[in-house]
């Protein structure tokens, strides 16, 4: 079937497969976050970004092929309910930014800004975009066959910027690296997955910047 990225709290995954990786879009809990496991197809390693809530779930998808990484993109809780149990119940590396360590349940490796994640042969670029929390990341899978595929927490939707609390300067800090750093960088073919609701493609957000900026949200 035809990857949509349509999924809905405790409904069925949607699995998109890519030539070298294969990406499954999970819903999880009350706030309808998602979660996304990543499987190389070349030697079967998984990799799940953000490990937001029903852990038993989670696990579930991860089945018997194993967990090498749990990536954080926030520090904020719903995002990483389960974290300590699918941590512990399969020996996963947890993977966060520094300036968001803190914050999270359990200790954690940290990340910057360029660092790489290994998804067995495939590799996840580490793109620091601050606003909605102060280290919170994008991961961009760069597809050899394909478009970019790009992860971006609760920093980028369909329609705008993540939440800022309506404060100018965090508004002012997220919207200059969302734009400079991934709408500027990135083709309108990129496909991007949010932390919450449905995928969108860059090009079709890209009209609406200057929008968003005037609105200041």
């Amino acid at each position: 079937m035809t990857y949509t990225g349509d999924v809905t709290p405790g409904g069925t995954p949607d699995v998109r497969e890519l030539d070298r990786l294969t990406i499954t879009k999970m819903s999880v809990g009350p706030m309808d976050n998602n979660a996304y496991l990543l499987r190389c197809r070349a030697t079967g390693e998984q990799v799940l970004i953000d490990a937001a809530n029903e852990a038993p779930r989670l696990l579930d998808l991860v089945g018997d092929a194993g967990l090498a990484t749990v990536v954080t993109t926030h520090q904020h809780m719903d995002h990483w309910v389960a974290l300590e149990e699918v941590v512990a119940k399969t020996g996963a590396r947890a993977l966060v930014h520094a300036d968001d360590a803190a914050g999270l349940p359990i200790e954690a490796d940290t990340l910057a800004e360029g660092d790489s994640v290994p998804v067995g042969e495939c590799a996840l670029e580490v793109i620091h975009i601050t606003g909605h929390t102060p280290g919170s990341i994008a991961l961009l899978y760069r597809d050899p066959a394909g478009t970019p595929h790009l992860f971006t927490g609760d920093s980028l939707f369909p329609g705008g910027v993540g939440n800022t609390d309506k404060d100018p300067e965090r508004f002012a800090a997220l919207i200059d690296d969302v734009e400079h750093k991934l709408f500027d960088r990135l083709p309108d073919e990129t496909w991007f997955y949010p932390g919450h609701g449905k995928d969108g493609t860059l090009g079709a957000e890209r009209p609406a910047l200057p929008q968003w900026r005037a609105r200041g949200w």
